[in-house]
């Protein structure tokens, strides 16, 4: 048995062009999102909680409390059923997929910058003379899940495979995104970061794609860019440092 072990150390892994490991079938990353989403909506259904209060993305706070800007979307709206099984649905459908591909870390740090690019998406054209928008909490995966999307594809475009049906499917949800009471705006936001962020995974030089030094400095950019814009929407809002 000794022998077996030292054995399977000493056989490289194998990877997959984008980073992930070969044969890795459980998309844990994908299951840990899915019932932290979970777990948070029985938290947020339990009587008199104050999870949503607590935790949701409003803009008029997002310079004294930034964490809502990830924090919401792990949450959905504790009365609509439909909003949260929608959500883990289409994570299911893409995440294991993206996690096998990228690997569990890089696929990680895709579905949280998406979900932070969506808040701040959601920032950047909210209209702080507008109550509802500037003062009205939201919350979902939606974001992070439209960037999830744009990762897809991608990672499609990358490997040469046809992405018209994928198309019409983002099409249809972004389209779907301008009913009443659906924050269009984080869904463009989490896609435009999806987008981004895949580009950086997938891109790399061939040499260097499965090290992450490369990657990780396109990361940071990407997170330096959100932050940039952050900063820059709350420049224009007179005394929203002091909100």
């Amino acid at each position: 048995m000794d022998c077996v072990r030292r054995q399977a150390k000493a056989t490289p892994s194998l990877r997959t062009a984008f980073g992930g490991t070969v044969g890795s079938t459980a998309p844990r990353v994908t299951q840990a999102i899915i019932g932290l989403c979970v777990a948070a909506y029985v938290l947020q259904r339990l009587p008199n909680s104050n999870v949503t209060y607590n935790f949701e993305f409003l803009p008029a706070y997002a310079t004294s409390e930034p964490w809502r800007m990830l924090t919401a979307a792990f949450l959905h709206a504790p009365d609509q059923p439909l909003h949260i099984l929608f959500n883990m649905y289409a994570l299911w459908l893409t995440g294991p997929y993206l996690e096998s591909l990228l690997g569990r870390v890089r696929f990680a740090l895709l579905y949280l910058v998406s979900a932070v690019g969506g808040s701040v998406g959601y920032l950047l054209l909210a209209n702080p003379d507008n109550f509802n928008q500037w003062r009205t909490g939201t919350v979902g995966a939606s974001g992070a899940v439209f960037g999830l999307f744009g990762a897809y594809f991608v990672v499609q475009r990358r490997l040469n495979r046809d992405t018209g049906p994928l198309i019409a499917i983002i099409a249809i949800n972004f389209a779907l995104g301008f009913l009443p009471g659906v924050a269009w705006q984080a869904h463009l936001g989490g896609l435009a970061t999806g987008l981004a962020t895949a580009a950086v995974l997938v891109y790399a030089p061939k040499t260097r794609r499965t090290q992450t030094p490369l990657q990780i400095a396109g990361l940071a950019t990407i997170v330096v860019l959100i932050g940039v814009l952050f900063v820059v929407k709350v420049a224009t809002v007179p005394g929203y440092l002091f909100v």
